[in-house]
Parts: C-alpha cells; structure tokens; sequence
C-alpha cells in the first residue's frame, strides 16, 4: 500500500484555505516569512516550493534572501524584524546555514509564537513533556499520513534511523506521545539490521540512499522513508533522479510504504502551511500554542 503523501497534502490545503478564510473575516490574513542564506540551489527549491504553497492557499508570503557573506548578526537583525511585526506570523530559516553562522543561536532568536518550524527550545519542550508546542513539520507529516491510513501506532515497534534534531528526534517523541515502543538508531549504532528487523513501523531519515535494503526488513512492516537524494540520471530530462533512504526492493515485504518523492515531503510543507494559521489564530487569542 503506498502511502500517498501527496493526496493528503491537498487535503490539508483545503482545511488551511478554509481557515484562513475565516481568520481574513476577523481581520487577520496570516503570513509566513522565509529567510534564506546564499544561493543554494536546493534551498532556492525548497523556499520556492514553500512560497507558492502559501499563495495558493491564501496565505500572504515573503522571502528574505542574505547574501551567503552575511554575518550572523545581519540575520539575527531580519529575524528582530520579522518578530516584532504583527503580520508575521511564521517565520522559518531555510536549512542549512553557512558554517560561519551557528544554527542554533539563529532558531532561539526566533520567537516561540512564531516558530513554525518546531526548532526552538521552548517549543521542543512543550512538545516533548506534551503539554503543547508547534511540533516539527515533518514528523507532524509522518503521523498525520499514519493516521490518514489507519494505521495505529500504539504498543507497535517504531525503529528510527537517524537521530537528527530536525526529523528522528522528534519523530521519536511523536511516536511515543502515541504510546508506541521506540528505538532510535544513529552513527554509532552497531549491527543496524538487528534493530531493523524488529521494525514493525521503521522511519529512515539519513540522507544516504539505498541504506537500507530488503535484508533488513520483516515482512509486513511500514517504512517511511523521509531521506530525499538526488542520483546522477543521464536518461532523466533534468539530469538526476531522486530517491529515498530505502531501497526500492523493500517494497516487496513492507505492507506499506511512502514514496519518495511524493511521500513525507509534501506533508511537511502542509504541516508548515497548517502551524503557521495555528500561529495566526493563536496571535487572536494570545493563547501560547
């Protein structure tokens, strides 16, 4: 069964049209800012992708471009500003920044309200004890597609692959908000296939393409693959393909899979569109999310 994040997405887009609507008869027509660093190709991508979704669904957006020399203050300076103005309501850093910037200082100059993204310390703890918070979009994504299929969690065994801050990290305490048993693998996890093969949920999310293959795999299991690479194609028009963290054999024996593309990433970018109205609907009531 493919778990069809792109149908879901659209979905999605009607309920935040809807929403918005609703705000724009109160007077509040929310708004998204993306900042970005430089010109990485793939970031252009994925800030243009980010940009038009908001405008087809209604949301007023706005990129702010540095250029790939600015200092770490001249950011902190754009995020200031988008802060302190009221038809901001998300405000999200396009990911990864130059080394000369440390990401971290960047998230928490953001405020909590308007960190959409889910990154901020203040809102990784509210999500993490469960009281609130804007969880991180994509594995927001994962368990929204999950649950679209009908496909409960709880008691299952989740294995994570990739342990990063901004997917399976997160993901892990998505899932065990869910009450599902949760191993989380990394770099210096030894004997990968051991805990993969006990997946009955298994979540990839390295960056490494083909990383896991069908050996590693039980029969039955789900797999979400977040990991999105590009492959040298000289029979693509475009000159690459992209493919997943898992290798294409493993649908074989999985009962369902997400595709790639297709798959989480479109749902991670409706997860964006959707906390950004939360964040305008919050900014009505002054309720902290």
């Amino acid at each position: 069964m493919i778990l069809d994040g792109e149908s879901l997405a659209k979905k999605v887009y009607l309920d935040v049209k809807k929403r918005v609507a609703e705000l724009e008869e109160k007077g509040v027509r929310p708004g998204l800012c993306a900042i970005r660093v430089g010109s990485d190709p793939a970031s252009q991508l994925y800030v243009g992708k980010k940009i038009r979704a908001c405008e087809n669904c209604g949301i007023k957006s706005k990129a702010v471009i540095l250029d790939e020399t600015a200092e770490e203050s001249e950011l902190i300076s754009a995020i200031q500003k988008e802060n302190e103005d009221p038809s901001t309501h998300g405000i999200l850093i396009q990911l990864p920044l130059p080394s000369s910037i440390d990401t971290q200082i960047v998230i928490e100059a953001i405020s909590p309200k308007k960190d959409v993204d889910g990154f901020h310390p203040f809102n990784v703890g509210r999500v993490a004890t469960g009281v609130g918070g804007f969880p991180p979009c994509t594995p927001k994504g994962i368990l929204r597609l999950l649950d679209e299929y009908g496909l409960d969690v709880r008691g299952k065994e989740v294995v994570i692959v990739g342990a990063s801050r901004i997917a399976g990290r997160p993901t892990a305490e998505l899932f065990l908000s869910r009450m599902a048993t949760i191993t989380v693998c990394h770099i210096e996890t030894k004997d990968l296939a051991f805990h993969t093969r006990r997946a009955e949920i298994l979540v990839v999310a390295v960056g490494r393409p083909g990383l896991i293959t069908k050996e590693m795999i039980s029969q039955g299991v789900v797999i979400v693959d977040v990991g999105v690479n590009r492959i040298i194609d000289s029979n693509n028009p475009r000159g690459f393909r992209v493919v997943g963290d898992v290798a294409p054999s493993c649908r074989e024996r999985a009962y369902a899979w997400t595709p790639v593309p297709g798959g989480v990433g479109p749902m991670t970018v409706a997860m964006l569109l959707e906390n950004t109205v939360i964040a305008a609907e919050a900014s009505l009531t002054g309720i902290t999310v």
